[in-house]
């Protein structure tokens, strides 16, 4: 299950799990917020193509806003599936701290 929520600097929260079950729902929130920019994935655990997808899109959109999207807080295993997609060229990519 994913959790998607707005955080109190309007960064975009993700936790949870990013599947094609929850990528609908996350593409209506996505949509809904006029200049995404900043989003936390400090606690996504997981993030499959069709979530990707969505942050691609959404990434599209705010490039043509003057912008683009900035993960932040990324853990070692969700910046690997960025890796191996290629798409870590794409986005702007900050890895968690490590503990």
């Amino acid at each position: 299950m994913l959790d998607i929520r707005l955080g109190s600097a309007g960064e975009v929260i993700l936790a949870g799990r990013f599947d094609a079950a929850q990528a609908a729902r996350a593409q209506t929130f996505l949509d809904g917020i006029e200049r995404p920019r900043v989003i936390d994935c400090v606690a996504l655990e997981y993030i499959s193509s069709a979530g990707l997808g969505v942050l691609l899109r959404t990434h599209k959109r705010a490039l043509t806003n003057g912008g683009g999207l900035e993960l932040v807080n990324v853990t070692k295993h969700v910046r690997d599936i960025f890796r191996y997609s290629s798409l870590d060229t794409i986005f702007r990519i900050e890895s968690a701290e490590s503990p």
